[in-house]
Protein backbone atom coordinates (compact mmCIF):
# COMPACT_ATOMS: atom_id res chain seq x y z
CA UNK A 1 0.00 0.00 0.00
CA UNK A 2 2.61 2.50 1.09
CA UNK A 3 4.96 1.50 -2.26
CA UNK A 4 1.66 2.42 -4.22
CA UNK A 5 0.98 5.22 -2.92
CA UNK A 6 4.92 6.22 -2.98
CA UNK A 7 4.87 5.77 -6.83
CA UNK A 8 1.75 7.65 -7.70
CA UNK A 9 3.13 10.42 -5.43
CA UNK A 10 6.31 10.02 -8.07
CA UNK A 11 3.97 10.28 -10.79
CA UNK A 12 1.89 13.26 -9.53
CA UNK A 13 5.67 15.36 -9.54
CA UNK A 14 6.77 14.71 -12.34
CA UNK A 15 3.35 15.78 -14.50
CA UNK A 16 3.64 18.69 -12.77
CA UNK A 17 7.66 19.17 -13.90
CA UNK A 18 6.37 18.32 -17.61
CA UNK A 19 3.28 20.29 -17.48
CA UNK A 20 5.40 23.30 -15.93
CA UNK A 21 8.26 22.44 -18.73
CA UNK A 22 5.55 22.45 -21.29
CA UNK A 23 4.59 26.23 -21.04
CA UNK A 24 7.35 27.81 -20.22
CA UNK A 25 8.27 30.10 -22.87
CA UNK A 26 12.32 29.37 -22.04
CA UNK A 27 11.33 25.76 -23.33
CA UNK A 28 10.08 26.88 -26.07
CA UNK A 29 12.43 29.39 -27.08
CA UNK A 30 16.19 28.35 -25.93
CA UNK A 31 18.98 28.68 -27.76
CA UNK A 32 22.12 26.34 -27.54
CA UNK A 33 24.45 28.83 -28.14
CA UNK A 34 24.88 32.97 -28.24
CA UNK A 35 23.50 34.37 -31.12
CA UNK A 36 25.81 36.78 -33.17
CA UNK A 37 24.58 40.19 -34.13
CA UNK A 38 26.76 42.30 -36.01
CA UNK A 39 24.77 45.68 -35.58
CA UNK A 40 24.98 49.30 -36.67
CA UNK A 41 23.38 52.93 -35.39
CA UNK A 42 20.01 53.46 -37.53
CA UNK A 43 18.29 56.43 -35.79
CA UNK A 44 16.89 55.25 -32.32
CA UNK A 45 16.25 51.68 -33.88
CA UNK A 46 19.80 50.85 -33.28
CA UNK A 47 22.30 53.37 -31.17
CA UNK A 48 25.85 53.24 -30.44
CA UNK A 49 27.53 55.71 -28.08
CA UNK A 50 31.40 55.26 -26.92
CA UNK A 51 30.67 51.68 -27.98
CA UNK A 52 27.48 50.80 -25.67
CA UNK A 53 25.28 49.46 -28.36
CA UNK A 54 21.24 49.96 -27.22
CA UNK A 55 17.87 50.89 -29.17
CA UNK A 56 14.48 49.61 -30.11
CA UNK A 57 16.08 46.62 -31.48
CA UNK A 58 18.85 45.60 -29.09
CA UNK A 59 16.52 46.11 -25.91
CA UNK A 60 13.96 44.01 -27.34
CA UNK A 61 16.02 41.15 -27.87
CA UNK A 62 18.01 41.46 -24.41
CA UNK A 63 14.87 41.41 -23.11
CA UNK A 64 13.25 38.67 -24.84
CA UNK A 65 16.40 37.20 -24.88
CA UNK A 66 16.80 36.88 -21.12
CA UNK A 67 13.59 35.88 -20.54
CA UNK A 68 13.61 33.14 -23.10
CA UNK A 69 17.51 31.88 -22.45
CA UNK A 70 18.68 33.23 -25.73
CA UNK A 71 21.62 35.37 -25.39
CA UNK A 72 22.58 37.98 -28.19
CA UNK A 73 26.35 39.46 -28.46
CA UNK A 74 26.15 42.65 -30.73
CA UNK A 75 29.14 44.02 -32.20
CA UNK A 76 29.86 47.47 -33.86
CA UNK A 77 29.88 46.86 -37.99
CA UNK A 78 29.37 49.61 -40.86
CA UNK A 79 25.99 49.20 -42.49
CA UNK A 80 27.94 48.17 -45.99
CA UNK A 81 29.77 45.17 -44.14
CA UNK A 82 27.19 43.77 -42.51
CA UNK A 83 25.45 42.85 -45.76
CA UNK A 84 28.63 40.78 -46.30
CA UNK A 85 29.16 39.39 -42.82
CA UNK A 86 24.99 37.87 -43.23
CA UNK A 87 25.58 36.33 -46.76
CA UNK A 88 28.69 34.51 -45.89
CA UNK A 89 27.31 33.24 -42.74
CA UNK A 90 29.33 35.02 -40.19
CA UNK A 91 25.79 37.17 -38.79
CA UNK A 92 23.30 34.80 -37.47
CA UNK A 93 20.76 37.80 -37.41
CA UNK A 94 20.43 41.21 -40.02
CA UNK A 95 18.39 44.04 -38.02
CA UNK A 96 17.12 46.27 -38.84
CA UNK A 97 16.13 45.13 -42.31
CA UNK A 98 13.70 45.85 -45.24
CA UNK A 99 12.65 42.98 -47.06
CA UNK A 100 14.28 42.29 -50.18
CA UNK A 101 14.43 39.14 -52.86
CA UNK A 102 18.74 39.01 -52.48
CA UNK A 103 18.36 39.07 -48.60
CA UNK A 104 15.90 35.90 -49.25
CA UNK A 105 18.66 34.19 -50.45
CA UNK A 106 20.37 34.14 -47.29
CA UNK A 107 18.11 34.64 -44.63
CA UNK A 108 14.89 33.56 -43.09
CA UNK A 109 12.36 37.02 -42.88
CA UNK A 110 10.68 37.80 -39.59
CA UNK A 111 7.94 40.65 -40.34
CA UNK A 112 8.03 43.12 -37.02
CA UNK A 113 6.50 46.16 -38.56
CA UNK A 114 5.73 48.11 -41.53
CA UNK A 115 7.76 50.60 -42.68
CA UNK A 116 8.45 52.92 -45.75
CA UNK A 117 11.28 54.89 -46.95
CA UNK A 118 10.61 58.84 -48.24
CA UNK A 119 12.52 61.44 -49.99
CA UNK A 120 13.43 63.70 -47.09
CA UNK A 121 14.91 67.29 -48.11
CA UNK A 122 14.93 70.33 -46.00
CA UNK A 123 11.94 72.44 -47.23
CA UNK A 124 12.66 74.25 -50.48
CA UNK A 125 10.06 76.50 -53.03
CA UNK A 126 9.96 73.24 -55.38
CA UNK A 127 7.18 71.15 -56.81
CA UNK A 128 6.39 68.45 -55.08
CA UNK A 129 8.09 65.33 -55.84
CA UNK A 130 5.34 62.01 -56.76
CA UNK A 131 6.84 59.36 -58.60
CA UNK A 132 10.66 58.23 -59.41
CA UNK A 133 10.47 59.92 -62.54
CA UNK A 134 9.60 63.12 -61.23
CA UNK A 135 12.64 62.72 -58.99
CA UNK A 136 15.08 61.82 -62.40
CA UNK A 137 13.56 64.96 -63.67
CA UNK A 138 14.64 66.98 -61.04
CA UNK A 139 18.44 66.61 -62.05
CA UNK A 140 19.43 70.10 -60.10
CA UNK A 141 18.82 67.40 -56.90
CA UNK A 142 21.73 65.56 -55.66
CA UNK A 143 20.56 62.11 -53.90
CA UNK A 144 22.43 61.77 -50.61
CA UNK A 145 22.26 58.07 -49.68
CA UNK A 146 24.13 55.66 -47.00
CA UNK A 147 26.05 53.15 -47.98
CA UNK A 148 24.28 49.74 -47.48
CA UNK A 149 20.84 50.50 -47.24
CA UNK A 150 18.19 48.76 -49.45
CA UNK A 151 14.34 49.10 -49.27
CA UNK A 152 14.13 46.88 -52.21
CA UNK A 153 13.99 46.27 -56.13
CA UNK A 154 12.37 49.79 -57.12
CA UNK A 155 14.91 51.46 -54.79
CA UNK A 156 17.42 50.03 -56.34
CA UNK A 157 16.47 50.56 -60.00
CA UNK A 158 16.01 54.50 -58.94
CA UNK A 159 19.64 54.57 -57.67
CA UNK A 160 20.96 52.82 -60.65
CA UNK A 161 19.33 55.32 -62.98
CA UNK A 162 20.07 58.11 -60.21
CA UNK A 163 23.90 56.66 -60.83
CA UNK A 164 23.58 57.12 -64.89
CA UNK A 165 22.94 60.59 -64.29
CA UNK A 166 25.65 61.30 -62.41
CA UNK A 167 23.71 62.54 -59.22
CA UNK A 168 24.59 60.06 -56.12
CA UNK A 169 26.83 60.52 -53.46
CA UNK A 170 27.00 57.73 -50.54
CA UNK A 171 27.41 58.32 -47.04
CA UNK A 172 28.64 56.28 -44.08
CA UNK A 173 25.52 56.75 -41.99
CA UNK A 174 22.40 58.99 -41.16
CA UNK A 175 24.28 61.80 -39.49
CA UNK A 176 26.57 62.50 -42.11
CA UNK A 177 23.92 62.63 -44.69
CA UNK A 178 22.19 64.95 -42.30
CA UNK A 179 24.94 67.09 -43.03
CA UNK A 180 25.13 67.11 -46.27
CA UNK A 181 21.75 68.21 -46.49
CA UNK A 182 22.24 70.89 -44.34
CA UNK A 183 25.29 72.17 -45.88
CA UNK A 184 23.48 72.49 -49.56
CA UNK A 185 19.74 72.81 -50.04
CA UNK A 186 19.98 71.07 -53.41
CA UNK A 187 20.73 67.79 -51.99
CA UNK A 188 18.17 65.13 -50.70
CA UNK A 189 17.45 61.75 -49.11
CA UNK A 190 16.21 58.80 -49.83
CA UNK A 191 15.06 56.53 -46.11
CA UNK A 192 12.68 55.63 -43.71
CA UNK A 193 12.31 59.08 -41.81
CA UNK A 194 11.89 57.38 -38.23
CA UNK A 195 15.81 56.00 -38.73
CA UNK A 196 16.47 60.09 -40.00
CA UNK A 197 15.24 61.73 -37.43
CA UNK A 198 15.97 59.01 -34.61
CA UNK A 199 19.89 59.61 -35.97
CA UNK A 200 19.99 63.00 -35.66
CA UNK A 201 18.00 64.20 -32.75
CA UNK A 202 20.90 64.49 -30.64
CA UNK A 203 23.76 65.32 -33.03
CA UNK A 204 24.69 68.85 -32.16
CA UNK A 205 25.82 69.92 -35.87
CA UNK A 206 22.30 68.42 -37.46
CA UNK A 207 19.79 68.91 -35.08
CA UNK A 208 18.65 72.55 -35.80
CA UNK A 209 17.07 70.98 -39.34
CA UNK A 210 14.61 68.59 -37.23
CA UNK A 211 11.87 71.55 -37.61
CA UNK A 212 12.84 71.95 -41.48
CA UNK A 213 12.02 68.33 -42.73
CA UNK A 214 9.78 67.82 -45.82
CA UNK A 215 8.69 64.23 -46.57
CA UNK A 216 7.42 63.11 -49.85
CA UNK A 217 6.38 59.55 -50.34
CA UNK A 218 6.88 58.25 -53.81
CA UNK A 219 4.46 55.45 -55.53
CA UNK A 220 7.35 53.47 -56.39
CA UNK A 221 8.11 52.82 -52.62
CA UNK A 222 4.87 51.89 -50.83
CA UNK A 223 4.78 50.47 -47.10
CA UNK A 224 6.57 46.79 -46.84
CA UNK A 225 7.57 44.48 -44.25
CA UNK A 226 10.42 45.36 -41.98
CA UNK A 227 11.91 43.29 -39.56
CA UNK A 228 15.04 40.76 -39.07
CA UNK A 229 16.64 37.89 -41.09
CA UNK A 230 17.41 35.04 -39.47
CA UNK A 231 20.74 33.37 -41.35
CA UNK A 232 19.91 30.20 -43.13
CA UNK A 233 23.28 28.79 -42.63
CA UNK A 234 24.79 29.80 -39.83
CA UNK A 235 22.18 28.21 -37.42
CA UNK A 236 21.31 24.97 -36.11
CA UNK A 237 17.47 24.27 -37.31
CA UNK A 238 16.52 24.19 -33.40
CA UNK A 239 18.24 27.75 -32.97
CA UNK A 240 16.37 29.17 -35.96
CA UNK A 241 13.09 27.83 -34.56
CA UNK A 242 13.65 28.98 -30.91
CA UNK A 243 14.55 32.68 -32.67
CA UNK A 244 11.75 32.63 -35.03
CA UNK A 245 9.64 32.11 -31.67
CA UNK A 246 10.87 35.06 -29.86
CA UNK A 247 10.92 37.44 -32.19
CA UNK A 248 6.95 36.60 -33.04
CA UNK A 249 6.34 36.34 -29.86
CA UNK A 250 7.70 40.00 -29.41
CA UNK A 251 5.70 41.26 -32.80
CA UNK A 252 2.35 39.58 -30.98
CA UNK A 253 2.75 41.20 -27.72
CA UNK A 254 2.81 44.39 -28.93
CA UNK A 255 6.14 45.55 -27.69
CA UNK A 256 8.03 46.24 -30.49
CA UNK A 257 5.53 49.18 -31.56
CA UNK A 258 5.07 50.46 -27.98
CA UNK A 259 9.34 51.05 -27.94
CA UNK A 260 8.60 52.59 -31.07
CA UNK A 261 6.18 55.05 -29.99
CA UNK A 262 8.50 55.84 -26.97
CA UNK A 263 11.23 56.75 -29.26
CA UNK A 264 9.90 58.61 -31.58
CA UNK A 265 7.42 61.54 -31.97
CA UNK A 266 3.85 60.37 -34.18
CA UNK A 267 4.21 62.88 -36.67
CA UNK A 268 7.73 60.89 -37.66
CA UNK A 269 5.79 57.67 -37.11
CA UNK A 270 3.28 58.44 -39.37
CA UNK A 271 5.39 59.21 -42.46
CA UNK A 272 7.40 56.22 -41.45
CA UNK A 273 6.50 53.36 -39.17
CA UNK A 274 2.70 51.10 -38.69
CA UNK A 275 2.54 48.23 -36.61
CA UNK A 276 1.63 45.01 -37.92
Amino acid sequence: MFAQHYRLKIIAAATVILATVAISPSAEAKCSREINVPISAAGQSVTIVDGNISGIYPEILRSFGSKESCTFIFSDVPRSRLEVLFNTGKADLLIPASKTPDRDKYGIFIPLVFSRATIISIEMNRPSIKTAQDLLEHKELKVVLVRGYDYGDAYQTLVKELNKQGRVILEADPVSVARMLKANKFNITIMAPSIFVGAIKDDDRAKDILDKLRYEPIEELPWGDSGVYISKSSLSEEDKASLKDLLQRAEKTGAIWKSFQSHHDADVLKESIRPR
